[in-house]
């Protein structure tokens, strides 16, 4: 392999943020924590280990998820209530928040809406940071486990992966065909996940999730929404990623909704004010 001269001088260039966040309308986070103390649990559903569940969220309601049995990953697909077509968008989400979400940070949707879907408003492991190697919590750089890919790297035909999970969950929901359904599953955040990439091959690895019993993470809802979560067949995704050898738990999600009055003046987002036509 040829080296050039100026290698060096290359590779010293700084970096330069593609999207600088300092313009993007901020939530009011006050406002929303200031909402959730009192607020009453409208409803739960509880996501058994290896398989997936849909919910609903209303526009200016809190969303809970924890693993009350013991470590475990999720994916999550988010979509418009009354819109599928209107769903989490996780690439932008990655492109204007980083990998890694937590606090503060928003979950965008799909174009050509590009507007906050939710808010995260509490993340217990939110003290985890960045480690040694290069890992973080909650990420929206893997796409979620599938079967396609399972077979195409070792001909396993293993219908247990968050896709398929989230595929059935959402037929059942809806009442739809297996096949439609399908068409609406997309890029996951992947909830309590721990994952980086290499340094040498920068290839995507993950290791054990330091969530615990106690933890969760908390989203209020900017829009209503409908929800899908998997729990992942990799459990705590310290070793495997689909395979019915880890030790899997259940997934916990809550609904709270706030005292009447506690959201004067807040109102849900509106879709991206760009106007299509000057595009055309």
């Amino acid at each position: 392999m040829h080296i050039p001269s100026d290698a060096d001088a290359r590779r010293a260039v700084e970096p330069v943020i593609c999207y600088p966040v300092e313009g993007l309308p901020k939530p009011n986070l006050a406002l929303y924590q200031k909402a959730r103390i009192g607020a009453e649990k409208v409803c739960e559903t509880l996501v058994p280990a290896r398989d997936a569940r849909c919910f609903s969220v209303p526009a200016g309601n809190f969303v809970r998820m924890s693993c009350p049995e013991g470590s475990q990953v999720g994916d999550l697909n988010l979509w418009n209530a009354d819109d599928l077509s209107e769903r989490f968008y996780s690439g932008k989400t990655r492109a204007l928040h980083g990998t890694h979400v937590t606090t503060k940070e928003q979950l965008w949707s799909s174009f050509p809406n590009l507007r906050p879907m939710a808010t995260i408003t509490e993340d217990t492991l939110g003290w985890y940071g960045i480690d040694e190697f290069g890992g973080s919590v909650h990420d929206v750089i893997g796409t979620r486990c599938d079967p396609y890919t399972g077979n195409l790297l070792s001909g396993t035909q293993y219908h247990h992966c968050c896709h398929s999970n989230l595929t059935r969950a959402l037929s059942d929901h809806l009442g739809i065909s297996l096949r439609e359904a399908e068409s609406h599953i997309h890029d996951v955040l992947n909830v309590f996940m721990c994952t980086g990439f290499t340094r040498d091959t920068g290839q995507y690895f993950m290791k054990a999730s330091p969530v615990r019993k106690t933890d969760y993470l908390e989203l209020f809802a900017e829009i209503d929404l409908l929800g899908g979560l998997s729990a992942c067949p990799g459990g705590d995704c310290s070793t495997v990623h689909s395979s019915d050898e880890a030790q899997c738990h259940p997934l916990l999600v809550e609904v709270f909704a706030p005292k009447a009055g506690a959201l004067d003046g807040w109102e849900p987002p509106k879709p991206s004010g760009y106007d299509r036509s000057h595009g055309r």
